[in-house]
C-alpha cells in the first residue's frame, strides 16, 4: 500500500496488538450489499470495523465541516473557513454514525475507547450519553487555535462540550493543550485545576504526548541490503550531489510554497551552489479538485518549472518534483540517501516525517535535519536547525549551514535527536497514554464513593429519623442561591423560604445560615425568620438571642493598608469592586474579563501576602473574590461555638468554597459534610451542583416523595 509516512504509518504499527478492534472509515463506497459484507468479512481478520458512509455524508462531514470549517481554523487561516450550517447538520449525523458502531459493541466497564482527531469531536460526548463510567480518551493530531481563533466556529461550544465527554484529551505540545484549557475557560466559562476542566462532577484531564513512530522498524529498514542499494542507486542518479529532501501532503499549511521561494533564494544568493545541491520534494495527492488546493498545485508547478528552466541546465535539473505517494520502503531509501531533510510547515500538529528521517539515520548519525519551529515535532527535536517558515531568508541560510556543516556536528546534532525520538516512540506514546488513562479512572472511582447517591441518602435519612437534636449549617452563596455577576441579586428565591421554612418546621431542627454576606443583608433577608444567622464568617452571630452581636475586641488598623492595595488593582482592573465589611475585606472580579481577573487577582495576592503575617490575617480564595479577614474569624470556630453550646446528635453542613473547609475541618466526626462541587475538600461527601445541594437539603424536607 502507498504511504506518505506520517500518522498513517504511526498507527499502522499498533492497530493489530493484543485485543484491538479499530473502528473507522474504509476509503471506498461499496456499490451493494454484497460488497459490504466482502469489505466487513476481509477487514474483521485485521480487526477492523468499517463505518460505510454515503457520498452526501463524505462531502458535509469529511470535505466539508472537517477539512472547510475546523482544518482552515485550526491552521490559523480563517480566510478559507465556509461556515455552512449543512456541513454542521452532517458533522453531527456522521459522529452519531460512529457512535451508533461502537455501541454495537456491546461495550462494558472494562473496556476503553480510544477517539483520534477532529473528525470526531463530538464522539466522546455522545458515548458519554450512554456509558457513564466507561473509560474514553481522545487524541488530537492537528493543532489546538488560539481560543480567540476557536471562538470564531459558530458551533464552538458543542464542539468543547463534545470533547469534554473524554476522561483524557491530550495532544502533541503544550501550547496546544493550553489553547484547548483556554477555550474550555474563556467560552464555556468552566473552572480548571492545574492540568483538568471541572465538567459538573466530573474531570477531564488535559495532557500532552507528542506522538512517536515506530524506531525499530525505521532503523531495520535503513539497515536493509535492498533499501540500501536502492539509496545507493539514487545518490549515483543525482552523481552524488547534496540532496535536500521534503515530503509533504499537498497542503497550504505545509510551506511548500516558501520552502521553493528560499530555495531559488539559495541558488540566487550562491550561484557556487547550482549542480552541487537538488531539492527531491515529494508531494503526496490531496484533495487536488477543491479550488484552494488546485490553485496551490498550479503554483507548486509553476514555481518548479520556473525555477529548473530558469537555473537549470542540460546536465543539472534543481528540482526533482514529484507528485504521488510511496510505498514505505521506497520511503526508507530516500531518508538515507538525503542529506539534508526540510520542513517548513506553517502549522503542524507533529509531524512525523521528520522523526521518520531522524530514525532512518540512527546507525550512520550523518545527515541535517532543518525544522519550522511551528511544528510540533520542534519541540522535542530541539538539536535540528529550526526555522520560522515564514522568513525565507532565514531558511535559505538554514540550508547553507546544513550544506556546509561538518559531519562531526551533523553526527552530535543527529545523535541526540535519535535518543529522542528512539525514547519516545509510537509503543511509549501508547504505553503512557493509557497508563494516564488508568490513573485519571482510579481517581474517579475514588471520587465516586464521596459522591451522595440513593442509597447513601437513605442512609442519611435513616440517621435523622433517629436523632432527637439537629443542627443545620448551610452556607448561603453556592449552596441556597447560585452566583450571580451582581451579587446584590443573589436574593433568596420564594423556593428557598419555603424550603427553609419547612425544614425548621419540626421542633428538633434548627438552621443556622452561615455565610461571609454582611449582618446587614443576612438580618434584611431573614430576620422574620426563626434561623440562626452566623455573617462575615463568624465576625456577627445571632445566636442564642436572635440578638446580633460581634467581635468587638479584633483590631481593624489592618483595613488601611490593606484597602490601599486593593485600590491600586480596582483601577487596573475594570468591572473589579472592593466591598467592606466590619471585619473583613473583599475584592470582587466576577465582572471581569476571565484572564485579566485571574492575572490581577494573583497580583493583588502577591502584594498583600506580606501583611498577612503582620497583622494576623488569613487571605481566603472563593469563587472571583479575595478576601483578607483576621485569621481569629472562621466558620468552623463559629459553628463549633454554637455546637458546643446547641449539643446537637445530628449534624448536617454544606458549603461550596474555600471558606467553608475549616467548618468541615471542625466539626466532629459523626457530623455529614457535604461539599458543593467534585473538589478537594475535607467533606466527607459530595454534590455536584448548587440545584443539586437545594435538592439534598429538601430531601429532609420531602424523603417520601424522593424515594419514590
Amino acid at each position: 500500500m502507498p504511504s506518505e509516512g506520517g500518522l498513517a504509518t504511526g498507527l499502522g504499527s499498533i492497530y493489530k496488538q493484543k485485543e484491538n478492534v479499530w473502528i473507522g472509515w474504509p476509503g471506498y463506497i461499496p456499490e451493494n450489499d454484497e460488497e459490504k459484507k466482502f469489505i466487513t468479512d476481509e477487514l474483521a481478520s485485521l480487526n477492523l470495523i468499517p463505518v460505510f458512509l454515503n457520498e452526501e455524508e463524505l462531502q458535509g462531514y469529511y470535505e466539508g465541516f472537517s477539512n472547510e470549517i475546523l482544518w482552515p481554523i485550526f491552521h490559523y487561516i480563517l480566510s478559507y473557513a465556509v461556515f455552512n450550517k449543512e456541513y454542521w447538520m452532517t458533522y453531527k449525523h456522521v459522529n452519531q454514525i460512529f457512535c451508533d458502531a461502537a455501541l454495537s459493541l456491546d461495550l462494558t466497564l472494562k473496556d476503553e475507547i480510544w477517539i483520534h482527531d477532529y473528525q470526531l469531536m463530538l464522539l466522546p460526548q455522545l458515548i458519554r450519553q450512554h456509558h457513564e463510567l466507561l473509560s474514553i480518551g481522545y487524541f488530537q493530531h492537528i493543532p489546538f487555535p488560539a481560543d480567540e481563533i476557536f471562538r470564531c466556529i459558530p458551533w464552538r461550544d458543542e464542539l468543547l462540550e463534545g470533547l469534554l465527554g473524554a476522561d483524557l484529551v491530550a495532544f502533541h505540545t503544550y501550547n496546544d493543550s493550553q489553547h484547548f484549557l483556554n477555550s474550555c475557560i474563556n467560552i464555556l466559562g468552566l473552572s480548571h485545576t492545574n492540568s483538568s476542566v471541572q465538567v459538573r462532577d466530573r474531570n477531564t484531564y488535559v495532557e500532552v504526548f507528542p506522538m512517536g513512530i515506530d524506531f525499530d522498524k525505521f532503523n531495520k529498514l535503513a539497515q536493509d541490503t535492498t533499501i540500501v542499494e536502492k539509496s545507493t542507486a539514487l545518490k549515483q542518479h543525482f552523481q552524488n550531489r547534496k540532496i535536500i529532501l521534503s515530503i509533504d501532503r499537498l497542503d497550504y499549511s505545509k510551506g511548500i510554497i516558501e520552502r521553493l521561494e528560499a530555495y531559488e533564494n539559495l541558488l540566487l544568493l550562491y550561484p557556487e551552489l547550482r549542480d552541487k545541491v537538488v531539492l527531491y520534494m515529494l508531494v503526496v495527492p490531496s484533495r487536488d479538485t477543491v479550488p484552494q488546493y488546485k490553485a496551490l498545485l498550479d503554483e507548486i508547478d509553476r514555481m518548479v518549472g520556473h525555477i529548473n528552466a530558469v537555473y537549470g541546465f542540460n546536465e543539472w535539473t534543481p528540482i526533482a518534483y514529484f507528485y504521488n505517494s510511496l510505498p514505505i520502503e521506497d520511503l526508507a531509501a530516500l531518508y538515507i540517501a538525503a542529506d539534508i531533510c526540510l520542513v517548513t510547515s506553517l502549522r503542524d500538529g507533529m509531524n512525523l516525517v521528520c522523526k521518520e528521517y531522524v530514525a532512518s539515520k540512527a546507525r550512520d548519525l550523518n545527515g541535517v535535519l532543518i525544522l519550522s519551529e511551528l511544528a510540533g515535532a520542534a519541540k522535542e527535536l530541539t538539536d535540528s536547525i529550526l526555522i520560522n517558515p515564514n522568513a525565507i531568508e532565514d531558511i535559505t541560510q538554514a540550508i547553507h549551514l546544513a550544506i556546509y556543516m561538518p559531519l562531526e556536528e551533523q553526527r552530535k546534532r543527529m545523535e541526540k535527536n535519535v535518543e529522542i525520538v528512539k525514547k519516545f516512540n509510537i509503543y511509549h506514546w501508547v504505553k503512557i497514554f493509557f497508563l494516564r488513562l488508568r490513573e485519571i479512572k482510579n481517581i474517579q472511582k475514588k471520587r465516586i464513593t464521596r459522591k451522595i447517591h440513593g442509597e447513601l441518602k437513605e442512609r442519611l435519612w435513616q440517621k435523622y429519623q433517629s436523632s432527637r437534636k439537629r443542627l443545620f449549617f448551610l452556607d448561603y452563596d453556592g449552596t441556597l442561591v447560585g452566583f450571580k455577576k451582581d451579587a446584590e441579586t443573589a436574593r433568596p428565591t420564594d423556593r428557598i423560604y419555603e424550603l427553609l421554612d419547612e425544614l425548621q418546621k419540626p421542633s428538633a431542627n434548627q438552621i443556622v445560615i452561615i455565610s461571609g454576606r454582611s449582618y446587614t443583608t443576612l438580618n434584611q433577608w431573614f430576620n422574620d425568620r426563626s434561623y440562626f444567622l452566623v455573617a462575615e464568617h463568624g465576625a456577627w452571630s445571632n445566636y442564642p438571642t436572635y440578638q446580633w452581636n460581634n467581635k468587638h475586641h479584633l483590631s481593624t488598623r489592618w483595613k488601611t493598608p490593606v484597602k490601599r492595595i486593593m485600590h491600586k488593582y480596582l483601577n487596573l482592573t475594570p468591572g473589579a469592586l472592593i466591598e467592606e465589611k466590619t471585619y473583613s475585606l473583599a475584592w470582587h472580579y466576577r465582572r471581569v474579563q476571565v484572564g485579566l481577573g485571574q492575572m490581577r487577582s494573583q497580583e493583588l495576592i502577591e502584594s498583600l501576602r506580606y501583611l498577612l503575617p503582620q497583622y494576623n490575617l488569613q487571605l481566603l480564595m472563593g469563587d472571583k473574590v479575595i478576601e483578607i479577614k483576621s485569621s481569629e474569624l472562621n466558620k468552623g470556630k463559629a459553628a463549633i461555638d454554637i455546637v458546643n453550646h446547641f449539643k446537637p446528635d445530628f449534624i448536617f453542613a454544606i458549603g461550596d468554597d474555600s471558606t467553608d473547609e475549616d467548618m468541615f475541618y471542625d466539626l466532629p466526626d459523626t457530623a455529614i459534610t457535604v461539599k458543593v462541587g467534585n473538589k478537594s475538600s475535607a467533606a466527607k461527601y459530595y454534590v455536584e451542583s448548587q440545584e443539586d445541594a437545594v435538592d439534598l437539603i429538601g430531601y429532609f424536607v420531602q424523603p417520601k416523595v424522593e424515594n419514590e
